[in-house]
């Protein structure tokens, strides 16, 4: 008779070799199947590890996320930091944390520097929680802030800055970061596209005192959704951590935890409720904030633990892809306006983003039309000038904003990008280079 442990043992096995074989079987046939512009870079290992997770039938986070949470900050050169739901919990976890008072005690009111082109999810949370935006333009070279700007932004009271690293490359961090500490400003960096980026040797997530990441299939490493938050300090981590599990205030995690009557700590059942100090009262049910859900599951972590083997090489395939599409279109720099990395910089891209110039004989709708007909994955530049969407105009002049950030305005109109994910390959590469070709044969 088979026990249990056999039982898993096989089908483990039977699921390395089932995805063993489906990869190596795998095919791309040029103008039928889709030149995605993003994607999982997994193998068998993924599976296995997340069937391995669910079979345990411990779902909710355990051993695996407690490793994962103890590896994973290092890449932004942090000692702490959570898993969460997704990279957009991520962004509004950090920005919640200014508002605890165990923390900055930010109220209301409170002016935030942001720019005004990018994703949703970096501005959401300022705006949900009742902070004042203060917008800045863009560079149209980097796509990134406007320091200039950003500095006459700081004149204005603003105590928070947060900002995405554009597609992995950063801004002049130098210059930044001078603002920073000239200002008194706390830095919060969305790192959403920029794992295993650098700047001057330093990775980005290392500058601020917290740092988010996405683990959406499209980022860099992936566990089909998640996010993290990685913090300068411990007491950063255990407020994040409150806000990320309902508010509660007990630090106790994993799957020792919850098994263990008196916690980790010690002294889970104490005198936990200042109002009632002689009431004996189970600390995992104390709420020091007041908070949400934004878990992720223990499956998660165990692909993610797969991931961070990868991370090297990921970062090594996404930089290969970069240089072969700038050599593809870099003979097109007449009409385009391509990603060169910032000074000190050595980004991981997320994507190739490009702008048309003023004098491009051809609307980007014309070229990225002509690239997904031919089964080429574009993007636009996320929502361009996101005061310009739908969910926000009610919130702001249209016409300034459209007058005052003029180059917001353009990358909302002329940016797109293709991706440089690692599963994009040498043939798909050249796919592009040809299908790019005789589009611009037309001008």
């Amino acid at each position: 008779m088979v026990n249990e442990r056999d039982k898993v043992s096989q089908i483990l096995k039977l699921v390395d070799e089932y995805i063993t074989e489906k990869r190596a079987n795998a095919s791309w046939t040029p103008g039928k199947d889709w030149v995605r512009y993003g994607g999982p870079y997994y193998d068998s290992d993924e599976y296995v590890r997340a069937v391995k997770s669910l079979l345990s039938e411990w779902l909710v986070l355990g051993k695996d996320a407690v490793k994962f949470e103890r590896l994973f900050p290092r890449h932004f050169g942090k000692q702490n930091g959570i898993l969460t739901n997704s990279g957009s919990s991520a962004n509004l976890l950090m920005m919640l944390a200014m508002t605890s008072k165990r923390l900055y005690n930010f109220q209301k009111g409170t002016k935030v520097i942001t720019p005004i082109a990018g994703f949703p999810t970096t501005l959401n949370p300022i705006i949900q929680l009742g902070f004042e935006p203060i917008f800045v333009d863009i560079e149209l070279k980097s796509l990134n802030l406007d320091l200039d700007q950003v500095e006459k932004a700081a004149k204005q009271g603003a105590k928070i800055i947060t900002f995405a690293h554009v597609l992995g490359n950063p801004p002049n961090m130098d210059k930044l970061m001078d603002i920073v500490n000239r200002y008194n400003l706390i830095l919060l960096e969305d790192c959403c596209d920029a794992l295993s980026s650098t700047y001057d040797g330093k990775p980005l997530g290392s500058f601020g005192e917290m740092a988010s990441c996405s683990f959406y299939p499209a980022h860099h490493i992936t566990m089909g959704e998640g996010g993290f938050v990685a913090t300068k300090t411990l007491e950063q981590e255990r407020v994040v951590r409150s806000f990320r599990e309902w508010g509660r205030g007990c630090h106790c995690v994993g799957k020792r935890a919850n098994l263990k009557k008196d916690g980790m700590c010690g002294k889970r059942f104490s005198n936990w409720l200042p109002c009632l100090p002689n009431a004996i009262f189970d600390h995992k049910f104390v709420y020091e904030e007041i908070g949400y859900n934004l878990k992720p599951i223990e499956l998660q972590a165990s692909m993610g633990l797969a991931q961070l083997d990868k991370i090297d090489i990921i970062d090594q395939k996404r930089k290969e892809n970069y240089h072969s599409l700038y050599r593809v279109f870099e003979k097109y720099e007449e009409f385009l306006h391509l990603p060169t990395p910032t000074e000190k910089s050595n980004p991981s891209w997320f994507a190739f983003p490009m702008t048309l110039k003023e004098n491009a004989p051809f609307k980007r709708s014309e070229i990225t039309g002509f690239l997904e007909s031919n089964r080429i994955q574009t993007r636009n530049y996320f929502a361009g000038n996101i005061m310009l969407q739908p969910a926000y105009t009610h919130l702001i002049n249209v016409e300034d904003v459209i007058n005052n950030f003029p180059v917001s305005r353009k990358v909302t109109t002329d940016t797109f990008f293709l991706g440089t994910a690692p599963v994009i390959t040498k043939q798909q590469i050249d796919y592009i280079s040809g299908v790019v070709e005789q589009f611009m044969k037309q001008y």
